[in-house]
């Protein structure tokens, strides 16, 4: 299967996944409008790509596969529609559309990220899973990655320091939690929903983690400066422009693009254990240093 054959697959069951338990609320008409718009309006699924990869290494993927992309997918959203308001980063373009509070108002986005981040634990807490012991071993991955211990702080170290100067270390650190917590999850969540027990397996997929979370952020850094906005679907340099502390500012741009390249390759090593089954997650690790938006 090529990569954009899995892109397919793992965007077709995450899609129909959400649009199905996402259903209708007539009370909610409006906020759940406001959601659909964040969840559907075109990323590329990455996270969820990376939780079924994970899961294949194990076994087929099931119902609780399911629940664990739409789960991070429903964070990733919610976080993005908060990022982008005012009093974040104050974007006003989120993948070449118009950010939630721009599209609806301020009040709404705030309103459909909180309910988001409260979807993804629906989901994951469904009685029709029917696997107490999983589904809390899922809830934990996730709870553990989105709040203080993972993305939440990993926000607030960003915005404590723009304008700052911080070093290499503080930086990495920052990006563990913002981006890298997350996607360790995703890839925890997939291996854990078909059954994943071996300590070893799960130390090779957390090496694995850490090392393209981390070079997800540098390749995010790179392409703000590299990537015109058309492209980006963002404004170009904003994160320049904000004045954020960035892998081509403290390494010089080709001393990001060489991190980018050697956290690439430590990612590889990391899953070579899992020989050819591990083919979806060495080419999602191609993608992500080499993708341009």
């Amino acid at each position: 299967m090529t990569l954009d054959d899995f892109s397919q697959y793992a965007r077709h069951r995450v899609d129909d996944y959400l649009t199905h338990s996402l259903g209708q609320y007539e009370p909610a008409t409006h906020l759940q409008s406001a959601m659909a718009y964040s969840l559907f309006n075109g990323g590329k699924r990455v996270r969820p790509m990376l939780t079924y990869a994970a899961a294949s290494l194990f076994g087929e993927a099931n119902n609780l596969t399911d629940a664990s992309a739409a789960a991070i997918e429903s964070i990733h959203a919610y976080s993005l529609i908060h990022d982008d308001l005012p009093a974040m980063d104050d974007d006003d373009l989120r993948r070449g559309k118009p950010t939630c509070h721009i599209q609806f108002d301020e009040a709404t986005a705030i309103l459909a990220g909180d309910a988001l981040q409260t979807f993804a634990f629906e989901l994951l807490s469904d009685s029709k899973h029917q696997n107490t012991k999983v589904q809390l071993q899922l809830i934990q991955e996730l709870v553990h990655a989105s709040g203080r211990h993972g993305m939440v702080t990993g926000q607030m170290i960003d915005l404590a320091n723009v304008g700052n100067n911080i070093n290499i270390d503080e930086l990495e650190q920052m990006h563990q939690h913002k981006t890298g917590a997350l996607i360790r999850a995703s890839i925890r969540m997939g291996a854990i929903s078909t059954g994943a027990k071996s300590e070893a397996d799960f130390a090779a997929l957390d090496a694995y983690a850490v090392a393209i979370g981390l070079a997800f952020q540098v390749q995010d850094d790179i392409i703000d400066i590299t990537s015109d906005t058309t492209t980006l679907g963002k404004t170009q340099f904003s994160d320049e422009e904000a004045n954020k502390p960035t892998y081509p500012k403290l390494l010089g741009l080709a001393g990001a693009q060489a991190l980018a390249q050697s956290l690439h390759s430590q990612a590889i090593t990391a899953i070579s254990p899992f020989g050819d089954a591990a083919q979806p997650l060495v080419e999602l690790a191609n993608y992500i240093i080499g993708r341009n938006h």
